[in-house]
C-alpha cells in the first residue's frame, strides 16, 4: 500500500458521532441523479486508461474523503460504467467465477491510502489506543453504509428513470470493490493502532491486508509465511470467495425506490463491525491492549 504521508489523507475526522454520520449518508429523493460527468462517454478509453480511472475512483470512494451522497453516488455511477466496460473484456467466465473481480481488487489495492499512527491520531482528535481503534471502526462502518446508501440512491434512480440504467451486475460489482477497499483500510489502519507493521513493499503489504480481509484474520508478520501467503494459489481463491460473498450482500441495494439504500446500507454497517470485532480479538491475542501493546515474541 502507499507509504503514509503526513497529512495525505484528510478524510475522517473521527468524530464518533455515528448517528449523526449515518444520517448525513441517507440519500434523499433526488439525490443519486448522476451529473453529466459520470456519464461522460468511455469507448475511447484504453483497457489501461480504464484500469487506471477505475483505481482511481476507488481510492476516492474509500479514502472517506467529505463527498456528499449526490457526489458519492456520480462517482459511484462513473465506477459502474467503468467496471462494465472492464467486465466486458474479461469475459463470462473471469466474471462467474470471480476471478476477474479479484484481478480489478488486487490492481487497485495498492492504491488504497493508508495513515501511519500519527496521522490517525491527528485525524482522530488525539485519540490513542483502543479508543482510537473504535473510533477509526465507526468511521469505517459510516462509510460503508454511506457507499450502501449511494447504491440504494442509484438503484432508485435508474428504477424511475430507464434511460439512465446501468448494468445492475456491474453497479453490485462497484459497491463490492468500494465496500473491500474500504475494510481493507480499516485492517491496514488496525495493525497500526496495535503496533504492528508489515515488512516488504507496497505490493507485498497489500495483499497481505487483502488476505487479512479475505480471512477475517489479523497478520502476524512474524508466523512463517504470513505474508508469501498471501501472494499464493489458495490466498487468490480465499479473495475470490469472500468477494462474491460481498457482492451478495450488495445485492440487496438493488430495491425499488430508497428501500435498498436502508437496507444496502445497514447490511454494510453490520458487516464492517464484525469484521473489525473480529480482527481486534485476533490483534490483541498477538500484543495485547492497544493502549499498551508489547513487542511481538520473536
Amino acid at each position: 500500500m502507499p507509504e503514509p504521508v503526513s497529512g495525505e489523507w484528510q478524510g475522517d475526522d473521527g468524530r464518533g458521532a455515528e448517528s449523526a454520520d449515518a444520517d448525513s449518508a441517507a440519500p434523499t429523493e433526488g439525490s443519486g441523479v448522476p451529473s453529466d460527468a459520470s456519464l461522460e462517454p468511455i469507448a475511447d478509453l484504453s483497457p489501461e486508461q480504464t484500469e487506471a480511472e477505475i483505481g482511481e475512483l476507488i481510492g476516492k470512494l474509500s479514502g472517506g474523503e467529505n463527498l456528499d451522497a449526490e457526489a458519492r453516488t456520480r462517482m459511484l455511477a462513473r465506477l459502474t460504467r467503468l467496471l462494465a466496460s472492464s467486465a466486458r473484456r474479461a469475459g463470462a467466465s473471469g466474471i462467474a467465477t470471480g476471478r476477474w473481480l479479484a484481478e480489478v481488487f488486487m490492481d487497485v489495492a495498492p492504491r488504497i491510502p493508508v495513515r501511519d499512527l500519527e496521522t490517525l491520531s491527528r485525524h482522530h482528535h488525539g485519540l490513542r489506543g483502543e479508543r482510537l481503534a473504535d473510533s477509526i471502526t465507526r468511521t469505517a462502518a459510516n462509510a460503508t453504509t454511506a457507499v450502501g446508501a449511494a447504491g440504494g440512491a442509484l438503484a432508485a434512480v435508474e428504477f424511475t428513470a430507464p434511460p439512465l440504467l446501468l448494468t445492475a451486475p456491474a453497479q453490485i460489482a462497484a459497491e463490492a470493490l468500494v465496500v473491500a477497499a474500504i475494510e481493507v483500510k480499516l485492517i491496514a489502519e488496525l495493525h497500526e493502532v496495535y503496533g504492528i507493521q508489515l515488512p516488504g513493499g507496497v505490493t507485498a503489504r497489500s495483499s497481505a491486508f487483502a488476505g487479512s480481509w479475505a480471512r477475517e484474520r489479523g497478520v502476524n508478520p512474524l508466523e512463517p509465511g504470513s505474508i508469501t501467503y498471501a501472494l499464493g494459489a489458495a490466498a487468490k481463491q480465499a479473495l475470490r470467495k469472500r468477494l462474491l460473498r460481498t457482492v451478495g450482500r450488495s445485492m440487496t441495494t438493488m430495491g425499488p425506490f430508497l428501500t435498498g439504500a436502508v437496507a444496502g446500507g445497514a447490511l454494510n454497517r453490520a458487516a464492517t463491525k464484525r469484521l473489525a470485532d473480529h480482527i481486534r480479538k485476533d490483534l490483541r491475542r498477538m500484543v495485547g491492549s492497544a493502549d499498551t501493546p508489547r513487542a511481538l515474541p520473536e
